[in-house]
């Protein structure tokens, strides 16, 4: 159902197994993460995904790992579940960027309707950003800035480009920093993301 993963954080196993089993059963593609800290390590690598996170949970809770992933600049469209309806973490949620709240027990649809609403987020925005916004940044660009973006988001080093530009890498990491504050990317995952939403970037 769409091009996109939904990714199930949740330290108990016979909850995941369930939502895994119910929402594969709806048409999701549907990956199961053990752990917040599990989630995070595989955070940065996740191109088109939507996320639903336990609230509270033993290594991280659900808005400790919201945060921490705006702080790598890998968000993505979260709902967040919860069975204590506890208002003041909720809100910590939402602030933290949430995009829905449950409380256990939901119906079935309740969820499907959230999730159908991330994916809408993730068409419309990369980061929470329009993607006509990233465009415009682009077209910011020195021809080349956009150069050492292209080989930056192709995975290559910084020796590398300068090799293959024929420029110094100190000039390398002058273009760098100067395309990173023109695209507002607080990260390199972000900044490779933003690249490939706007089209015309492919990662390696």
């Amino acid at each position: 159902m769409g091009d996109y993963t939904v990714h199930i954080v949740d330290d108990e196993e016979a909850v995941r197994q369930s939502l895994a089993f119910m929402l594969t059963m709806a048409g999701f593609t549907v990956r199961v993460h053990a752990s917040a800290t599990d989630f995070l390590t595989a955070a940065p690598s996740i191109r088109k995904g939507c996320l639903i996170t336990d609230l509270r949970m033993p290594d991280l809770n659900g808005v400790e790992l919201l945060r921490q992933l705006r702080s790598i600049g890998a968000a993505l469209p979260a709902i967040v579940v919860t069975g204590h309806g506890d208002v003041p973490m909720a809100v910590d949620a939402m602030k933290a960027g949430a995009l829905d709240f449950i409380e256990k027990p939901f119906e079935e649809e309740v969820l499907i309707e959230a999730i159908h609403r991330a994916a809408a987020e993730l068409e419309r925005t990369v980061d929470g950003q329009d993607v006509a916004a990233i465009r415009s940044r682009l077209e910011q660009l020195t021809e080349r800035e956009r150069e050492v973006l292209q080989a930056v988001v192709a995975g290559h080093a910084n020796k590398t480009i300068a090799y293959d530009l024929d420029i110094s890498p100190r000039t390398v990491e002058v273009h760098r920093a100067n395309v990173m504050a023109k695209m507002e990317a607080r990260s390199l995952p972000e900044l490779v993301r933003m690249a490939m939403a706007a089209g015309g970037f492919a990662a390696r």
